[in-house]
């Protein structure tokens, strides 16, 4: 799963994601990408779920880019526990996607084929994402 090996802080506070992105919002690899539409916090999980989609319909064919690591911490508490107390410990890593960012790129296949791979990716994703060629 996805997480960094080393971290500034151990834990930080949540932020707000407003706004379109400014990062990431043209194709730099690949000759196909898929562009999120939408704002949320992309687990590790969900990231690893989207990859792992696009490569099993890959069949080794074709080279994939991921552009987003999930690097911020997200805490919790355990059950039952009480008010009080702090702040929890570190459950899982996400990354805050904004709209307009470039998620995966691709090369190497035809057009049809990526599309259909995308597809598959976006399935796994908690946002609507879209088909972007250069």
């Amino acid at each position: 799963m996805l997480m960094p090996k080393k971290v500034k802080h151990r834990k930080w506070r949540k932020g707000r994601s407003r706004g379109l992105e400014t990062r990431a919002k043209e194709l730099n690899f690949g000759k196909f990408g898929l562009k999120s539409m939408g704002t949320k916090w992309l687990t590790a999980r969900q990231i690893e779920a989207a990859r792992r989609a696009v490569i099993r319909y890959l069949k080794k064919g074709g080279k994939l880019w991921l552009r987003i690591f999930p690097q911020k911490p997200v805490t919790k508490k355990g059950t039952e526990v009480p008010m009080g107390g702090g702040k929890g410990s570190v459950d899982h890593y996400v990354f805050p996607i904004k709209p307009g960012r470039i998620i995966f790129e691709l090369e190497g296949i035809s057009e049809d084929q990526a599309k259909e791979a995308f597809r598959k990716a976006g399935a796994k994703l908690p946002i609507k994402t879209k088909f972007i060629k250069k």
